[in-house]
């Protein structure tokens, strides 16, 4: 399916605050894909597209997730609106007709991010944070690193500001997260 197709579907299925969301993203992530040299068709289409499974009502999201097969783990059972993720990627293809396998991993990767992301990866999960929609503390200094800085120094700011804000909500912190962040500063990239 092409991308105004795919934006048709995906309009007829979210409510319009989200379906707006997904639009900033996409348009986020094309911006980020032609900064750093990443495909901007298939960062267009994974931020349209990821967050696709939020059209399910939470409480669903484990009954959707084992419908599918898609393991459903104790820290979901924990917080299963992360399970919009992987079952955004599961319906890349069932609904969107989408069988791209790098679109799809950035789409399952882009609420807690995981080991060995992708460029394209990276720039869904932080075009997510960014888009233009998005209002917290902290987000215009995001931005400004969008500008100007390495991806994965953005990326180290924005677990890094991500892990800050869960631990502020004395909430769960995913463990992909952590492995994902681990790996940026393993790697030798200073903050």
């Amino acid at each position: 399916m092409e991308y105004e197709a795919c934006r048709a579907l995906l309009e007829s299925r979210l409510k319009p605050e989200r379906y707006v969301h997904s639009l900033g993203v996409a348009e986020t992530a094309g911006k980020l894909a032609r900064r750093f040299g990443v495909d901007e068709a298939k960062a267009r289409m994974a931020g349209l597209l990821h967050d696709n499974a939020r059209e399910f009502p939470v409480a669903s999201m484990i009954e959707e997730a084992r419908r599918r097969a898609i393991p459903v783990t104790q820290l979901d059972m924990a917080m299963p609106l992360l399970l919009h993720a992987p079952l955004g990627a599961y319906r890349l293809k069932e609904l969107y007709g989408i069988e791209d396998a790098a679109i799809a991993q950035a789409v399952a990767r882009h609420t807690v991010g995981g080991a060995g992301m992708t460029p394209l990866d990276k720039i869904i999960y932080f075009a997510d944070m960014i888009e233009p929609g998005r209002d917290y503390p902290g987000v215009s200094k995001l931005r400004k690193l969008a500008e100007e800085a390495p991806l994965d120094k953005i990326l180290l700011a924005a677990f890094s500001e991500s892990i800050a804000f869960v631990l502020q909500k004395g909430q769960l912190i995913h463990p992909d997260t952590v492995t994902a962040r681990n790996e940026i500063l393993l790697a030798g990239t200073q903050a």
